[in-house]
């Protein structure tokens, strides 16, 4: 069974939602990605979802919603996308921060800066994974 990773921040809006779908892009092979928040949003930023759609043809306003961590099932690893304030706190084998910014409010560039630095990470926890560098 592949284990399950979690993606989470407070709002589950940007950077976690970025992460799900890309994880679900690259990595589907080695894990299975999800991403909540501690409080919902009505909807994903939508400079993230355009963002997204522009660079990988992937539209997260139809395949993915704002969630909040009591409706994830059990996780294997958990990645804090980086909090300035209180992290959420969830359960998990390996736990880690990516300490990614937010860019909410800033330019594409910064979207897509914070799109890219997800990819290579996302990438990077499936080698690890695969290597059984994190221990599940």
């Amino acid at each position: 069974m592949k284990p399950k990773v979690a993606f989470i921040c407070v709002h589950n809006s940007c950077r976690s939602q970025m992460a799900e779908a890309l994880g679900k892009l690259f990595t589907s092979d080695t894990f299975e990605s999800y991403s909540a928040g501690m409080e919902l949003r009505d909807n994903i930023n939508q400079d993230a979802v355009r963002i997204i759609k522009d660079l990988y043809s992937i539209n997260m306003n139809e395949t993915q919603k704002s969630k909040l961590l009591k409706d994830l099932p059990k996780m294997d690893v958990v990645v804090k996308m980086g909090c300035n304030v209180v992290c959420p706190f969830l359960p998990a084998k390996h736990t880690e921060d990516w300490g990614l910014e937010d860019p909410t409010g800033k330019s594409d560039e910064e979207f897509i800066k914070t799109a890219k630095t997800i990819e290579e990470k996302v990438k990077n926890l499936a080698r690890r994974i695969k290597n059984n560098e994190i221990k599940l």
